[in-house]
C-alpha cells in the first residue's frame, strides 16, 4: 500500500491464527466516540469491554495497523450473514475515526475516503475477497449497531470498483420513492434481504418486535441512504430485486 502507516497494536484478538482461506469478509466501522484519541486508546486497551479492529483509518487518512491479518479481531460481536455467524473469524473489521450518530455523525474525508480505497483494494486482492463480502457493521447487526451508517460512501466505492451497487437510473428511482407496495410485495422484499445475506432473525431478544423495521432501515442505510424510513416502498423493492441478480 502507498497510504502512509504506523502501528499500535491491540492485546485484544484471539490467540490462535487463522489460515489465509478463512478470510471472506471486509467489515467497516465507524468509532462512534467524541474524539479519535479515546477512541485509539479504546481499542488497544484491554479494561472491558475488550474490542479490537485489524486497520483504524484517522481522519487525516493515516492507517494504523492494529493487528495482523491472520488474527481474529473482535469487532463484528454477535453478528450474522447469509450461513455465517459470529463474523470475527471469517472477517477483517476496518475502523473509520467518525463521532457517529450519538456524537454528531459527519461526513467522511476525502482522505478517509482515498485510504479506504486503496486498503480495500490491497486486502480483495490479497485475499480474493468477493464483491458482496464487503458489509457495514449494520448489515450484519441490524438490531445493534448504525455504523458506518448513511454517510459512508458505498456508491463511491462501487465506482471505484469495490463493492455492489445497483445500477438503477436516479429519475426512475424518485418516482417509485414513497410509493405503498402490497403485503405480497412486502414480503417479496424481505425474501430479498435474506437473498442477499441478512439474517432473517435478530439477535437482541429485547428487539424481537422491532426487527423488521430495524432490518429495513439497515438496508435503507446501506442502499438507499436519501430516505431512511424503516418503511418498505416500491424504490426499496426494486433496488432489491436488482441486488438479488448481483453475483
Amino acid at each position: 500500500m502507498k497510504a502512509k502507516t504506523t502501528k499500535n497494536y491491540s492485546p485484544n484478538f484471539d490467540i490462535k491464527k487463522r489460515k489465509k482461506k478463512n478470510i471472506k469478509y471486509l467489515v467497516f466501522h465507524y468509532t462512534g466516540m467524541k474524539s479519535e484519541k479515546k477512541a485509539i486508546e479504546r481499542l488497544t486497551s484491554k479494561i472491558q469491554p475488550e474490542v479490537s479492529c485489524h486497520f483504524f483509518i484517522r481522519k487525516n487518512g493515516q492507517i494504523i495497523i492494529m493487528l495482523p491479518e491472520l488474527y481474529v479481531a473482535w469487532h463484528a460481536g454477535v453478528s450474522s450473514w447469509k450461513n455465517k455467524k459470529f463474523l470475527n473469524k471469517n472477517s477483517i473489521g476496518i475502523e473509520i475515526s467518525n463521532p457517529g450518530h450519538i456524537y454528531g455523525y459527519k461526513n467522511f474525508s476525502k482522505n478517509q475516503i482515498k485510504s479506504i480505497i486503496e486498503l480495500s483494494k490491497y486486502l480483495i486482492k490479497k485475499y480474493k475477497i468477493n464483491k458482496n463480502h464487503l458489509l457495514g457493521h449494520s448489515d450484519i447487526s441490524p438490531d445493534r449497531k448504525l455504523d458506518p451508517g448513511e454517510k459512508f460512501p458505498w456508491k463511491y466505492l462501487f465506482k471505484n470498483k469495490i463493492g455492489i451497487w445497483h445500477n438503477i437510473p436516479n429519475k426512475t428511482l424518485m418516482l417509485l420513492r414513497g410509493k405503498k407496495t402490497s403485503n405480497f410485495e412486502n414480503n417479496f422484499f424481505i425474501n430479498n434481504l435474506k437473498k442477499i445475506g441478512y439474517a432473517s432473525k435478530g439477535h437482541l431478544i429485547n428487539q424481537k418486535f422491532k426487527y423488521k423495521k430495524l432490518l429495513i432501515k439497515a438496508f435503507q442505510r446501506r442502499f438507499r441512504p436519501e430516505l431512511i424510513s424503516g418503511k418498505i416502498d416500491k424504490e426499496c423493492l426494486l433496488i432489491s430485486k436488482k441486488l438479488v441478480n448481483i453475483r
